[in-house]
């Protein structure tokens, strides 16, 4: 039927910028690193001191691919089919990380202490976990808003951009979200004056810290969409991808609280316009789309075995070289894990709820044709 093919149509994702999935997968590679250094070294002497503002880099991204995917469809697709393809694009790998998280927690062997926690608050703190309903409850997880799975904080605040995008900011004017990106840029600077950097967001005391980092970057990456703030060049994927990771290996200093912002406000924006602008040469263009493909199950599964590895090392202080040797085989064996999660677990599950549901609509347009 006509009305079947309008369906799909609406509902089919356009063709990513493949540079830019690149740099999600350096991005996530990156914070990863960075978890495993913190436990080792405080900020001002760990070589990816910055790697945090990665989560800063995907908000960005992360405004610019859903004003480039959505912007022309959501009004005929539906609210409720927007939400239902980005739960279905998200939530999965939600479950996953809370899961892993769980198994973490119940049979570290190196540390923790699970029984000093009720059945009843474990509970409790899993399924906080799996709703992305925030619960910084558990001490041994340093009270994090989601126990068993501390990146999930960032994709709370991607759930609540998504939420403002569907309701509001998809017929926003130009003008309008020029205001709002300004006013939010005006938070980011004072969140990072007060704390002194933009490492909050993760915990109870720095909740509202995160909700300043999306709103500032994900307005940004919109109004880089909407405005077709685009550069072209020919610095290629290699070329901004050592851009981005300059931003990670930046050095921490007494003044954090500006280098951070600027970074934010400015950098990130003018790498999204460079990536968008790129061209990606033949030979890269695998390689780039599993960067971006492995990039969400790597940061939403890696933080399980860091409680692992954080427990290890208080326990046992490895020498420099064993640590090396470590965090070497531990960045290559979770990117491993990540694959597999990915390829067994999280396309399929996207695949069959994504056929249930075009399965539905197909349904609804032949009752009412």
């Amino acid at each position: 039927m006509d009305t079947d093919k309008t369906t799909v149509a609406i509902l089919q994702t356009k063709q990513h910028f493949e540079i830019l999935d690149g740099l999600r997968g350096i991005a996530a590679l990156a914070i990863v690193t960075f978890h495993f250094m913190e436990w080792v070294y405080n900020p001002s002497k760990n070589f990816i001191g910055h790697g945090f503002l990665a989560v800063d880099f995907f908000f960005c991204l992360s405004g610019f691919v859903i004003g480039y995917a959505y912007d022309g469809r959501i009004a005929k697709m539906g609210v409720l089919e927007f939400f239902k393809s980005r739960a279905i694009r998200l939530h999965p790998l939600v479950i996953a990380g809370s899961v892993f998280g769980l198994l973490a927690f119940l049979f570290d062997p190196f540390g923790g202490h699970p029984e000093l926690y009720s059945t009843g608050k474990i509970i409790l703190a899993f399924v906080s976990s799996l709703l992305l309903i925030p619960m910084p409850a558990i001490a041994d997880r340093s009270f994090n808003l989601f126990s068993f799975n501390a990146p999930a904080w960032s994709l709370f605040w991607e759930y609540v951009a998504n939420i403002v995008y569907a309701f509001m900011l998809y017929k926003t004017r130009r003008g309008f979200l020029l205001l709002i990106t300004i006013i939010s840029g005006i938070a980011i600077c004072l969140v990072a004056y007060r704390s002194g950097n933009l490492l909050g967001g993760w915990s109870g005391p720095t909740f509202w810290d995160g909700g300043a980092r999306i709103a500032y970057s994900f307005l940004a990456g919109l109004l880089i969409y909407r405005c077709n703030w685009i550069i072209k060049n020919k610095l290629g994927f290699f070329g901004i991808a050592i851009l981005l990771l300059l931003a990670f290996v930046m050095p921490s200093s007494k003044f954090n609280w500006l280098s951070e912002p600027l970074v934010v406000l400015f950098y990130f924006p003018f790498l999204i316009a460079l990536g968008a602008g790129a061209t990606l040469t033949r030979d890269l263009k695998k390689a780039c789309l599993f960067s971006g493909k492995i990039s969400y199950p790597l940061y939403m599964t890696h933080y399980a075995v860091l409680w692992m590895f954080g427990n290890y090392y208080l326990r046992h202080k490895p020498g420099t070289m064993q640590l090396a040797f470590i965090i070497i085989a531990g960045l290559i064996l979770l990117v491993g894990a990540a694959y597999l999660v990915m390829v067994f677990y999280d396309i399929p599950v996207r695949k069959y709820l994504s056929d249930k549901r075009n399965e539905g609509l197909a349904r609804q347009k032949e009752g009412s044709a």
